[in-house]
């Protein structure tokens, strides 16, 4: 059985946080707190189990992988042979290994660190969705949810428009022939997160009734029949309309996706505009009217994501005779290996987490520009070239495919009208704080708190830390060799990547959460388990290293958390 995770956070960093200070110099509030919480569970963990289990050829008897608990059914289902067995072994840590790794982990500053407990975890996060009460039968027993709002994720077709309070009826051909359509959907406006249609849904009672009541039918019936492919008709009987429609439904979520009149008299959203379309698309109620109209309810949605611990190995041997010979230069030769051990993991793990915090951002910049039209990446030139005709190459998405944005887009000219190399330099600046406010506008929770580019590009914006003609807010470090970070600009700490491609033009600026918004969450069980065997053939000292943690991807839309612009430059022009 795991241990009770009901801690006092303030006595475990009271224990711990001291001892962290002192051997890694630390001092950063937030990181001494996720590593004193590491630190109580490696106690835990060491204090309970003692003994660990390596076999390099086959898994100890009765140990498998992680796995979720399954259903045994029955009492008796328990022994059958298809209920799958889980592991529950605990490896030892190494404690000032793991600290090390901690300590060195740069990335570990970008994302928020939930420590796991065990090698498998569960991460809770909830949101509120726009509901609308319960249906209830004749004998006045509530049977089933009746949402009043639905977002469906479809392609509507080319060329076919969509205006508040346009209305699509849902139905079978031969219901809709007879003019009996099952629901009434009626336009409210898109999804400011991906473009897709939010419909407010009426259901008829039977299959002869037409007067399309709210709440007569429930969430499943209609996810039912988007998913089953029913067609859409632009009137009760008549023409169906063109689009696809590809099989998906969902509740509208409040708050990435807020419907004004939901609290008041009208369903309309602003679809990124003030003023509304309609003037009652804010309207509240009048005071007779409020008194006779039921409230709209919404309703608390609870999720869970199941999160199992992946692994980072490697290992390191050395000869009998490089640990003698060694000695007389006073070098441990296993604290070497070792410290190379652990520069493998943090790079490693590094990398890992860089290459996600890009793909997300690579996803919200395809979505911000599908709903939006809006492209924050930037072309520069002398004015020869006019047109970026390749367009802006983002790197992979969170489905694995290839970005590329903007093609055709403008190429600004920079080579007139007092534009100067410090002016090329400034503008990839504002396109930073840009990228900041815009998280801020679409995650709702803030804006970034972090950059990361290539050495090329630091450069750049090292260079221009100082303009005073044009200054904007910055804390960038002028010293050369400076790496990890090298300051903030307008509050976004910019990192520099030294694996990035020297003239690779992308930025992922991205903003680092508290565990509990969207966005990525580094959860590590263990930072860094060490085994060290001697080779029986050889008498030589073997070091084995691994690191097991999760790297989740939490939330609705946790890619709204993350954008990642692009810079080209054309004939010549340069940004050094």
């Amino acid at each position: 059985m795991y241990a009770n995770q009901l801690i006092n956070e303030a006595e475990v960093q009271k224990t711990w946080g001291p001892i962290i200070e002192e051997a890694t110099g630390i001092t950063e509030k937030s990181k001494l707190s996720w590593m004193s919480k590491y630190c109580h569970y490696h106690n835990l963990n060491e204090s309970v189990y003692n003994t660990v289990h390596l076999n390099p050829n086959m898994n100890v008897q009765g140990m498998n992988a992680v796995t979720l608990p399954g259903n045994p059914t029955t009492m008796d289902g328990f022994n059958s042979t298809s209920y799958v067995n889980g592991s529950g072994d605990r490896p030892f840590s190494l404690l000032p290994l793991a600290m090390q790794v901690a300590a060195q982990t740069v990335g570990l500053d970008l994302v928020p660190v939930v420590p796991m407990q065990g090698p498998m975890g569960v991460l809770t996060y909830l949101d509120f969705v726009y509901g609308g009460g319960r249906v209830t039968d004749a004998g006045g027993i509530a049977t089933d949810s009746a949402p009043l709002l639905i977002k469906v994720k479809a392609d509507v077709g080319t060329g076919n428009t969509w205006t508040v309070d346009q209305v699509v009826y849902a139905a079978s051909a031969a219901a809709a022939a007879a003019g009996n359509a099952a629901y009434e959907l009626t336009y409210v406006g898109k999804s400011r997160i991906d473009g897709y249609q939010i419909f407010r849904v009426r259901g008829n009672n039977s299959a002869t009734d037409t007067t399309f009541r709210q709440g007569e039918e429930g969430f499943q019936p209609i996810y039912d029949a988007v998913a089953n492919g029913v067609a859409f008709y632009s009137d009760n009987a008549a023409s169906t309309v063109s689009g696809t429609w590809d099989g998906n439904a969902e509740y509208v979520k409040a708050l990435e996706d807020h419907i004004t009149g939901f609290s008041g008299n009208a369903f309309e959203s602003n679809n990124g505009s003030i003023p509304f379309t309609s003037i009652d698309g804010v309207e509240p109620y009048e005071r007779g009217v409020g008194e006779a109209t039921p409230d709209n309810i919404m309703g608390l949605s609870l999720f869970n994501k199941s999160v199992a611990a992946k692994t980072y190995q490697v290992a390191a041997a050395v000869t009998r005779e490089q640990v003698q010979d060694l000695k007389q230069f006073g070098i441990d030769a296993v604290a070497q290996v070792e410290a190379v051990l652990v520069n493998e993991l943090t790079q490693s793990i590094n990398k890992y987490i860089l290459d996600r915090i890009f793909r997300n951002g690579a996803t919200n910049s395809k979505n911000v520009n599908t709903v939006e039209g809006l492209l924050l990446s930037a072309s520069f030139g002398d004015g020869t070239t006019t047109a970026n005709a390749a367009g802006f190459n983002l790197g992979f998405d969170n489905t694995g495919a290839n970005v590329t944005l903007g093609a055709g887009s403008a190429v600004t000219n920079v080579t007139g009208g007092g534009e100067t190399q410090g002016t090329i330099q400034r503008r990839m600046y504002t396109k930073i704080l840009a990228a900041s406010n815009l998280i801020a506008t679409r995650g709702r929770r803030g804006p970034a708190t972090f950059a990361v580019c290539s050495g090329e590009l630091a450069t750049a914006f090292q260079d221009i830390a100082g303009f005073v003609p044009y200054p904007l807010s910055n804390t960038i470090n002028q010293a050369g060799g400076s790496l990890f970070p090298i300051g903030a600009l307008a509050g976004v700490t910019i990192y520099v990547d030294p694996n990035m491609a020297w003239d690779d033009y992308r930025v992922a600026v991205g903003r680092k959460g508290d565990g509990n918004s969207p966005g990525l969450v580094f959860m590590p069980y263990l930072m860094a388990e060490s085994v060290e065997t001697i080779a029986e053939g050889t008498m030589a000292p073997k070091i084995a290293v691994k690191s097991r943690f999760a790297l989740v991807d939490a939330g609705f839309h946790p890619e709204t958390m993350y954008y990642t612009v692009a810079f080209k430059t054309f004939d010549g022009v340069s940004f050094i």
